[in-house]
């Protein structure tokens, strides 16, 4: 039997706040949990947060905001506290950038703690005001017992290999095989189309991120528009927004539906907010998903395609490149990139190539039984989960990797 070990984990936010980050880490620890351990996540004060426990995680919460660059405010001093008297075998910091790594800087000497950081993409590498904290990171880096990275080539690798740390492993993201594992029955389907007011007849497409102006929602809207699919619906699904990009989006949904309604479009364009369930219906549903997103780490959502059977379509962003290499689940469509480090999709070009693949069945079938079949060989969380709890033990064997 393994050893049972105290795990710390820290993470910007937490359940019941939705993303990535959120998801990985509730999803890894709960898996944890399941296998013998004790996990503790420390993490934002969130007012709407019903317990301090959630499947057996522990939530500590400090009432903390901001990071280095931009100055950080709270229980900064109760925090470091913590780290320093919490007597955990295993601390991972999930994400650079953020006040639960940012606030840890100083005290990691005073840590005893095996230490572990995912840095998740270093997304402000590129950024001018960013310049100062990353001439100084290396220096805290090689105070980690390992780094874990999300995919092979990435900006954060490529920085840590640079600066001669070696300590490392590559771990993917993944989703939930609970999720994932069962099709969605004929009946559920024409329940669901309903609800939303898709046509019977319409294919789907989806896009699944939060409106916070860097997801590539306004991109999908204009390629899809401009690639004119017959009997067609674009969904955009995403729960937390800033106000400027879900307006927009919302504006441009419901110029799309009301063109058609008046019969001067062939297809139209859903930005809703949905539930868990109904999203993870929505992609089981889906016939393609669409996802020029500008700036990433390696996102959940299209693993989430994979595992759902869904083809993709993404910008050259994070590690999607490397995703469709792992998977043959996709396809990268022709993206320009800016000199902070951002990717756009080119509207023409892209609009060309999903207009070529929608018409394609063999090659859509093709990609998604391909995708399923990585999901389910490579990319559950339970066999992610696995590999972080192998890295722990073994960092308890030894000083270093």
């Amino acid at each position: 039997m393994n050893r049972k070990l105290k795990i710390l984990h820290t993470v910007e936010y937490y359940h019941p706040s939705l993303g990535g980050a959120q998801e990985v880490v509730k999803r890894i620890s709960e898996q944890l949990v399941q296998r013998g351990h004790e996990v503790t996540v420390a993490t934002s004060y969130l007012p709407e947060r019903c317990t301090l426990k959630e499947a057996g995680v522990e939530i500590k919460p400090f009432k903390i905001t901001g990071n280095l660059v931009n100055g950080m405010e709270g229980e900064v001093a109760n925090y470091q506290d913590f780290l320093r008297k919490g007597n955990f075998d295993i601390m991972m910091n999930y994400a650079a950038q953020q006040w639960t790594f940012d606030a840890a800087l100083d005290v990691l000497n005073e840590v005893k703690s095996k230490k572990v950081l995912v840095p998740c993409g270093f997304s402000g590498l590129f950024k001018s005001n960013y310049r100062n904290y990353f001439e100084r990171l290396p220096s805290y880096l090689t105070k980690y017992d390992q780094l874990i990275f999300l995919s092979n080539n990435y900006r954060d690798i490529d920085f840590a290999k640079q600066h001669g740390i070696s300590n490392f492993s590559v771990i993917p993201n993944g989703c939930a095989e609970s999720e994932f594992a069962d099709p969605l029955s004929d009946e559920s389907a024409l329940e669901l189309r309903s609800r939303l007011g898709i046509p019977a007849h319409d294919r789907i497409i989806i896009l699944v991120g939060s409106h916070t102006g860097v997801k590539g929602h306004r991109e999908a809207i204009d390629i899809y528009q401009k690639a004119n699919l017959a009997k067609s619906t674009l969904v955009i699904v995403g729960n937390t927004f800033s106000r400027k990009c879900a307006s927009l989006c919302q504006i441009k949904a419901t110029s799309s539906s009301l063109f058609r309604t008046i019969g001067l479009r062939k297809n139209s364009v859903l930005s809703l907010s949905l539930d868990r369930k109904q999203t993870v219906d929505l992609y089981k549903m889906a016939d393609l998903f669409l996802f020029p997103s500008n700036i990433e780490c390696s996102p959940i959502v299209l693993f989430e395609a994979m595992a759902s059977g869904t083809p993709f379509l993404a910008t050259d962003v994070g590690n999607s490149r490397e995703l469709v290499e792992w998977s043959q689940a996709g396809v990268i469509l022709p993206t320009q990139f800016s000199a902070d480090g951002y990717s756009y999709a080119q509207i023409k070009e892209s609009a060309a190539i999903l207009a070529d693949l929608w018409y394609d069945l063999p090659l859509l079938s093709s990609l998604a039984q391909s995708g399923r079949i990585a999901w389910k060989q490579r990319f559950t969380w339970e066999k992610i989960a696995q590999d972080y709890e192998t890295l722990y033990l073994r960092l308890m064997e030894s000083k270093k990797i």
